[in-house]
């Protein structure tokens, strides 16, 4: 891509982030070029349809999810590194809600990008759970992907007390750890 046009790709894809959060995936693609300051022609050029957006969109937060984990796992402690992840995770889940299901219903579960996405998180996951693990940190019978679920869990529970979800994720953290050192 020349590197106007990444520029272009870019803004279309942050904005189009941000109008997805205020107003839901079907904000108007109009408002999504005009605010990433360029013609909807290249917003066509660049994403021929409204789901091929949508998309993009998604993957780019996967993106985004899987190299904070591997960025985490690099700085930080393994004992210290898991917490934020999953914390991220979390306000991923509830600001992409309905992005999600929007994509859900027109993909279905099983669909490629739903696939390579969960395989993406679950690799991002494990370079942060292994090593908290091996820390004796985390329990050692947690398997990523019940990790991954418990976290999809609270954001689904507490899709109407979205204040709720912090106090929940603290309440699975404390049961993350080895039963030698749960607080009593």
């Amino acid at each position: 891509m020349r590197a106007d046009a990444r520029r272009n790709y870019d803004r279309l894809l942050a904005e189009a982030r941000v109008l997805f959060e205020e107003q839901g995936p079907d904000a108007p693609l109009e408002d999504i070029a005009r605010r990433a300051e360029v013609g909807i022609g290249t917003l066509y050029r660049h994403f021929p349809t409204r789901q091929a957006l949508q998309e993009a969109v998604y993957r780019d937060q996967i993106e985004a999810l899987a190299q904070e984990a591997y960025d985490l796992a690099e700085r930080s402690r393994p004992e210290e590194a898991l917490l934020p992840w999953i914390r991220s995770m979390l306000a991923h889940a509830v600001a992409k809600r309905g992005l999600n299901r929007a994509l859900m219903a027109t993909l279905g579960r099983e669909s490629d990008l739903f696939a390579a996405c969960r395989q993406q998180l679950n690799a991002a996951g494990e370079a942060l759970l292994t090593p908290a693990q091996e820390a004796g940190a985390v329990r050692k019978d947690l398997e990523v992907g019940e990790l991954l679920k418990l976290v999809h869990g609270v954001s689904v529970a507490t899709e109407r007390s979205p204040g709720d979800a912090d106090r929940l994720i603290t309440l699975i953290i404390e049961g993350l750890r080895p039963v030698d050192d749960r607080p009593r």
